[in-house]
């Protein structure tokens, strides 16, 4: 074989072993200790059931450019709360991935659209919840806040449905039938002062907005 055609092979062997690695942490999440130190992976599909470890996840808030909330409604073909509003979408980071990456990440994969401005609301937000056919949910779980402005384009496997409403709405609708939306939604709303309160209607409309 030729030196050309050698580093030819090499090049393809360690792009296929590049795009193997990256594949494979695809399909893991993170699992965490007690006090919330990462201590190993697991696969992704296997890791929710009745016995779920505590892992890492995150949940955005998404606002469009009129500052009006995006509720999503949850696949029926979900292992867990099929049909369910919720907010707007939720995802694992992988392992080595940063949280804003992950949210990045997470809104193209689940509603086909750029976020900008990642900002922190609820960075140590952590739930457990159980559904009604046994499945727990144990997830360490920073809520963040973001904008865009793109049209939606919403995976089906994901998304049933969606609807833009105001803040206001919202919260309305948290106090008058809690039971429709997902009990993650209803923990973050309830852990919400004022100021966070403040900081969502003032990231609708600001320009500048805040990397994380």
């Amino acid at each position: 074989m030729s030196p050309r055609a050698a580093d030819h092979v090499r090049s393809v062997d360690t792009a296929s072993r590049l795009a193997s690695s990256a594949e494979g942490r695809a399909d893991l999440v993170v699992l965490l200790d007690g006090a919330r130190r990462p201590i190993g992976t697991a696969p992704r599909e296997g890791v929710h059931g009745r016995d779920t470890p505590l892992h890492l996840a995150y949940s955005c808030w998404l606002l469009g450019p009129d500052g009006r909330f995006l509720l999503t409604r949850r696949a029926l073909t979900k292992r867990s709360w099929p049909g369910v509003w919720t907010n707007s979408f939720c995802g694992h980071p992988r392992p080595g991935e940063t949280m804003g990456s992950a949210v990045t990440r997470g809104g193209l994969h689940e509603l086909g659209v750029e976020v900008e401005a990642v900002t922190p609301l609820l960075p140590d937000f952590s739930y457990r919840a159980v559904d009604a056919n046994g499945t727990v949910e144990n997830e360490f779980c920073p809520v963040h806040l973001a904008r865009t402005t793109a049209a939606l384009a919403p995976d089906p496997s994901e998304v049933a449905e969606h609807r833009w409403v105001e803040i206001d709405e919202l919260r309305a609708a948290l106090a008058a039938a809690p039971w429709a939306l997902s009990p993650w939604l209803r923990e973050q709303a309830a852990q919400l002062d004022h100021r966070a309160w403040d900081l969502i209607r003032d990231h609708a409309t600001d320009d500048r907005g805040v990397a994380s």
